[in-house]
């Protein structure tokens, strides 16, 4: 096998060196003369710097390696993809530069592929657009776990004879005795006793309309007939005998649908939505948000709520919130002027609570919102989206945009207090029609 390439002179017999079996000596023969074609030029790839002084050439730069002898030129066209010298972007001396520096370099003009400048703008719509999907995520989530926690357990549906719906939106709250979920030193320290069942503390409607909020409290004292009924439980129909009770009886004898039926038969006026609280979720809400403030007007005292208060603003905790809105024996109005405190408390808590420092601080939202949800009885048809218009419609009763009132009264019997029918008339019609209220209550 010929191992030596093919344009060379002479044969195999006349090799020379070690071992050779020519007569002549080593040093009177020459090395054949090889010739070589001249390299394809190659098209740049991409910028390049001239030649350092000695660079190196894998392709030892005048000849290429081809079946395995040396001194052979490429075929033309050939590429053997190794280095010829040239460097890109790094060296010394007058290179112009490291590689990736992002800039051109100085002496011979050697050039350094540049990095392009931060496209702020374009950061600044990402960072903005991560923002708003954080917050919805965040909202959206937060609105599912509060709908979730509603105890939606009051059936309108079994209401019946229910008057027409009017416009704008009723909301019946009611806040009870009960001491569900309370410990005995819970029930001890806010003075809640410690009897079984529940009674109706406080009774408001709540109408929201074009005309702004209007809050009616109705004494729980006040003279009302029991009507033809369904009992919530039983399903069995209980026909009405005229029989005259205090309000809250209705709730003691069959809970909330009774309460609403009563209250649509005594006044004509279509109920939306049933919201109830009891003592310590009410309680759990003030301290939750950090205290209510009040404006007293007049110091009083009361042993059977607890109630010690001096004149002045001051804030409210949890317990001292309970024993304001419990307070009746204290005042000459008892029940009348109890309820007025009701109405101002409930719009000041309102108020204080639907504000950026609660609304936008975790710390605080959560709690409030968890203290709140977890005792409010709601009816069936109830969204959170409905409560939260009630939430801010009690509020806009003390920001001048509402008015609250007590139910009209006109006498009492028994120690019962008389409605005026002929003003509660007026009254249910202007709310009816969404009016603005010009009836004033007691």
């Amino acid at each position: 096998m010929n191992d030596w390439p093919d344009r060379r002179t002479g044969d195999r017999s006349e090799r020379y060196g070690r071992g050779s079996a020519s007569p002549q000596p080593e040093g009177a023969r020459s090395m054949p003369h090889i010739q070589r074609r001249p390299a394809q030029p190659r098209t740049p790839q991409r910028p390049q710097v001239p030649p350092q002084s000695q660079g190196y050439d894998d392709r030892y730069q005048d000849g290429g390696y081809q079946d395995g002898g040396y001194g052979s030129s490429p075929e033309p066209g050939y590429d053997s993809g190794y280095n010829t010298g040239q460097v890109y972007g790094s060296g010394s001396g007058d290179s112009g530069g490291r590689g990736g520096g992002g800039r051109r370099g100085g002496g011979d003009g050697g050039y350094v592929q540049g990095r392009p400048a931060p496209d702020w703008r374009r950061r600044i719509k990402l960072g903005a657009l991560t923002l708003v999907v954080v917050v919805l995520a965040v909202s959206i989530s937060t609105y599912f776990w509060a709908d979730s926690k509603l105890k939606r357990e009051v059936d309108l549906s079994k209401v019946i004879e229910r008057p027409e719906s009017g416009d704008g939106t009723n909301y019946l709250i009611v806040g009870s005795d009960s001491r569900e979920g309370m410990s005995a030193e819970e029930k001890k320290r806010l003075r809640t006793g410690s009897a079984e069942g529940k009674r109706t503390d406080s009774m408001m409607i709540l109408h929201d309309g074009s005309n702004g909020p209007t809050l009616i409290s109705l004494p729980r004292d006040s003279n009302v007939e029991i009507p033809t009924f369904v009992g919530s439980e039983s399903g069995k129909k209980f026909q009405g005998t005229g029989r005259q009770v205090k309000l809250n009886a209705a709730y003691a004898e069959d809970g909330p649908e009774l309460l609403v039926r009563t209250v649509e038969f005594n006044t004509g006026l279509h109920i939306d939505h049933y919201v109830e609280i009891g003592f310590g979720g009410f309680a759990k809400i003030v301290d939750a948000i950090g205290g209510v403030e009040m404006d007293i007007p007049k110091a009083f005292k009361d042993k059977k709520s607890g109630a010690d208060f001096q004149a002045g603003k001051q804030t409210l905790n949890g317990e001292q919130s309970l024993a304001f809105v419990r307070t009746r024996y204290a005042f000459a109005g008892s029940d009348l002027d109890r309820t007025k405190n009701q109405q101002k408390f409930l719009a000041a808590l309102a108020s204080q609570t639907a504000t950026p420092s609660t609304i936008i601080n975790p710390f605080k939202l959560y709690p409030t919102m968890g203290a709140g949800l977890d005792t409010l009885i709601v009816d069936k048809d109830m969204s959170l989206w409905a409560l939260g218009n009630m939430f801010f419609a009690m509020k806009g009763v003390t920001g001048g945009e509402g008015t609250s009132m007590n139910m009209p009264i006109s006498g009492s019997v028994g120690g019962n207090l008389v409605w005026d029918k002929a003003k509660v008339k007026q009254l249910v019609q202007q709310l009816n029609n969404d009016e603005k209220v010009t009836v004033k209550g007691n």
